[in-house]
């Protein structure tokens, strides 16, 4: 591991945000004698409080690396890790027929005109039956998107608590979104309470649901002919289409999304051809002729869309020209097959995963994909998220 930024780790864990607003997280009953923001158990911090939660594919090896302290946190091994998702404090481990819950102790709480920031001990959480494939939760629910195509609904106090309540699953992909749960099967989408009882139906249909990303603007649900954006406006929930530019054969289509948390341009592998940019604000598509990609993603308005290629190589396009900015070798070696390197973007960095090499690349792609930090490991980092944001 590279030197440690102690002084820096001491300020930030120091600082606390005082500004006056409503909803905290889980307040305590004696709220008038409380510090604004308080959580019971956590510590709450100026800046965010980024980890990074780590899998070895090969010996089940489970790793959380504090980007703050630079602190390496060893977890009981999750052997044959299939993939890994998270709802940004909450990692999700597919592992067999089950998905184990790591709490990763760091997460944000977003009050639209300011931010919380909180830190707390690292734990297994439980698992739940099924492989998660993404996750995304709300102050009361967190929806498990599973391989099956069913979503698992899990209460979101008690998984703060470390206790995996699961109720029975819903059938199709379900998001946590303006304190309702939106849900999209071949019927169309959905919005329904919490619990999954009641179907309004949002009048826009999405063909073939596959593929979600929660934005300031709505949620965005991939769909056969493009992408449908539902947000909500006073309790009242709209849909808005947003078409292909053409006709795109069901191999090129977008059916996973990356993007910066809090920003509304998403990346989307388009096959062999290149990669989607999807622009929510103006809901428009481009495509930037790349060739095929193993990994994407967007770091947002005025910012480059980021690929790694299997030559180990990582890219940055100017998102609405299609133009390569830059490139820089990066990985130790050509990616094998069993390997799933990752982009993982926030406000000011990308990380990605070299599992060949036992290390972690942080780089700042508003440098010329400059490499920052290089994390040296003890596994094969095969699978990697970013909590804290």
């Amino acid at each position: 591991m590279r030197a440690h930024n102690k002084a820096a780790a001491l300020a930030l864990s120091a600082g606390l945000l005082l500004t006056a607003c409503g909803g905290d997280p889980r307040p305590r009953q004696d709220a008038e004698a409380t510090p604004h923001g308080y959580v019971e158990g956590a510590e709450e911090a100026a800046e965010a409080q980024s980890r990074l939660v780590l899998a070895d594919a090969r010996g089940g090896a489970v790793r959380v690396l504090d980007l703050i302290t630079e602190e390496v946190t060893r977890l009981d091994d999750i052997p044959a890790v299939e993939g890994i998702s998270t709802d940004g404090r909450f990692a999700y481990l597919a592992a067999g027929e089950s998905t184990h819950v790591v709490d990763s102790g760091a997460w944000m709480v977003d009050h639209g005109d300011h931010v919380h920031y909180y830190r707390a001990d690292i734990r297994g959480a439980g698992r739940i039956d099924g492989n998660a494939v993404a996750a995304n939760t709300d102050s009361a629910v967190t929806a498990v998107a599973l391989e099956d195509g069913t979503t698992a609904l899990l209460d979101r106090p008690a998984l703060e608590d470390g206790d995996v309540r699961a109720r029975e699953p819903v059938e199709g992909i379900a998001v946590p979104y303006g304190q309702r749960l939106l849900v999209a099967t071949d019927d169309g989408v959905t919005v329904r309470e919490r619990r999954g009882e009641g179907a309004r139906a949002i009048g826009e249909p999405c063909p073939d649901p596959e593929g979600t990303a929660v934005t300031r603007r709505g949620v965005v649900f991939g769909c056969a002919d493009g992408a449908l954006l539902v947000s909500e406006d006073d309790g009242a929930f709209t849909g808005a289409k947003i078409p292909y530019p053409q006709s795109v054969p069901d191999a090129e289509r977008a059916t996973e999304f990356t993007h910066r948390p809090g920003s509304a341009t998403l990346a989307a592998a388009a096959g062999q051809r290149g990669v989607w940019s999807l622009d929510v604000s103006e809901r428009s598509w481009s495509r930037i002729e790349t060739g095929p990609v193993v990994a994407a993603n967007a770091v947002g308005e005025g910012g480059p869309l980021l690929t790694l290629t299997a030559d180990g190589v990582l890219h940055a396009y100017d998102s609405a020209t299609g133009e390569q900015i830059a490139s820089r070798s990066l990985l130790t070696a050509p990616i094998d097959a069993g390997a799933t390197p990752v982009i993982q973007v926030d406000t000011s960095r990308a990380y990605v995963n070299d599992p060949a090499g036992r290390r972690v690349y942080e780089v700042d792609y508003n440098d010329d994909l400059r490499v920052a930090r290089t994390f040296e490991l003890d596994i094969e980092p095969a699978h990697l998220v970013e909590t804290g944001r």
